[in-house]
């Protein structure tokens, strides 16, 4: 019963009663995996068989360039569906790697057993096409943000968003400067002399990883 519960906090089965999704999951064969810390779940350019239902652990996406370098797109966590809108179309490839962050544990179903469970409900076709929709939307703002704004103003978009999330003008940065460096896509240092740059403007204030915001409009207007 514990697997159908978790289960159910994913956004695929928003909306099903636990009997219905348990009645839904005896009809149709699945795999439960496990993979170990640091271990490639999928590889970029490797074609998309099936899908993955995160139960537990956490994951990270990944692209690396001819030269070697590596921009994390995202740590997912929760109760999340991997590279959901690669599943299907003719070039159905992981477009990133995906890598275990620590031991993680999948629900694994195949492309036509996934296709067979989205025509037994709607509710759960309606659920993954709002699905695939979000996730469109997150990538057209990760490529706006990566591609258009300059090192400040990534920094200026994710203090705000920081800012709107507590309420306060005065909180914690959720992580250390050099995942913050991975997820702009930006080398450390340069990141570092941009918020040394804006606290000598006097936009910010930094002490360690809490910053206060002292001016909102000047530092919005950083942004592209």
């Amino acid at each position: 019963m514990i697997f159908y519960e978790k289960l159910l906090g994913n956004a695929l089965f928003h909306g099903l009663e636990l009997p219905v999704l348990r009645r839904l999951l005896e009809e149709v064969s699945y795999q439960r995996k496990h993979y170990p810390a640091e271990t490639f779940i999928a590889c970029e350019g490797e074609v998309s068989s099936g899908i993955h239902f995160l139960l537990n652990g956490s994951v990270r996406a990944e692209m690396s360039s001819l030269s070697g370098k590596v921009l994390k797109i995202e740590d997912i966590e929760g109760k999340r569906i991997l590279a959901p809108a690669f599943i299907f179309g003719k070039n159905n490839r992981y477009p990133v790697d995906i890598i275990a962050n620590r031991e993680t544990e999948c629900l694994f179903l195949t492309r036509h057993v996934f296709l067979r469970l989205l025509g037994m409900n709607e509710t759960i076709l309606r659920n993954y096409l709002d699905i695939i929709s979000d996730r469109t939307q997150f990538l057209s703002d990760k490529l706006r943000f990566l591609t258009l704004q300059t090192i400040r103003g990534k920094i200026a978009l994710y203090l705000l968003n920081c800012s709107r999330e507590s309420g306060e003008s005065q909180f914690r940065l959720p992580i250390s400067h050099a995942r913050l460096a991975e997820l702009f896509g930006v080398a450390r240092p340069s990141l570092t002399r941009s918020l040394h740059e804006l606290k000598e403007r006097k936009l910010i204030e930094i002490d360690g990883k809490a910053i206060r915001i002292i001016k909102k409009r000047e530092l919005s207007m950083l942004i592209e």
